[in-house]
């Protein structure tokens, strides 16, 4: 992937850009080889955020030696629905590790994810682990609570708790399943684009080997893309088609 592919991408998804912004892009590439097509970048607001499959990835390349993640009690309430993570990134054998740690609650998450705060805030406590490993600068979309409507709004469109273990080959489980089928319906997408943009995004051969994780990390992603920009969100799918048609 070179800068200006990424580049041709980014205005092709979000319009013209800033200077700022497209050189911080041209940073991202050349130093991170982070690519929009994969998911790993998403623009926000004019800001860049890096995703939590894009992380992932930058570890595999880096040949991350493992990554332990527990529970910071102290900071749990279970009943609230508040939840703390600690995350250790060991980048080689004899790495002392890179600390980061994530929390999630019922005001600081997506409607879609509701009831998965454990899960949330696990994930932000890896992101911010990983990001201290490698020298990512800018924060993890799945970081911010930003785009999380306040709690009296949400009353009436609030999910009942997602089990905590979900099945491999299930895409993810029947929970998440359900609430990735309920976007496509809501935003008269592409089910076939959306199951290629998923399996790019969590980087597997097929969405049957993404992990639970993935999958949620996914389907949160692209409920906040279709609610801030469908139609870039739409272009972005068309590319997959266009890719498909190519190899046909």
């Amino acid at each position: 992937m070179t800068t200006k592919s990424n580049a041709e991408i980014a205005t092709t998804l979000w319009g013209k850009m800033s200077e700022i912004a497209i050189e911080s892009l041209e940073d991202l590439t050349k130093r991170h080889s982070l690519r929009i097509a994969s998911g790993d970048l998403l623009y926000l607001a004019g800001t860049w955020y890096v995703t939590h499959a894009g992380l992932l990835r930058i570890a595999h390349r880096k040949h991350c030696s493992g990554i332990q993640v527990r529970p910071a009690r102290q900071f749990c309430d279970p009943a609230g629905s508040r939840w703390a993570f600690r995350a250790t990134v060991y980048k080689s054998q004899t790495c002392k590790g890179f600390v980061g740690y994530g929390d999630a609650d019922p005001s600081n998450v997506s409607p879609l994810v509701r009831g998965a705060e454990m899960r949330v805030a696990e994930t932000r406590a890896v992101n911010r682990a990983l990001r201290k490993a490698y020298g990512i600068g800018i924060c993890s979309v799945e970081e911010i609570g930003s785009f999380a409507e306040p709690p009296s709004s949400l009353q009436s469109k609030k999910l009942p708790p997602q089990p905590v273990n979900g099945k491999n080959g299930n895409y993810g489980g029947p929970k998440v399943r359900d609430r990735l089928c309920q976007l496509i319906r809501q935003h008269q997408l592409d089910a076939n684009l959306v199951k290629s943009y998923a399996v790019n995004f969590c980087g597997t051969k097929s969405l049957r080997e993404a992990s639970r994780e993935h999958v949620e990390s996914f389907v949160t992603h692209l409920a906040d893309w279709a609610e801030k920009d469908r139609n870039a969100l739409l272009c972005h799918l068309n590319s997959y088609l266009e890719t498909k048609e190519g190899a046909a």
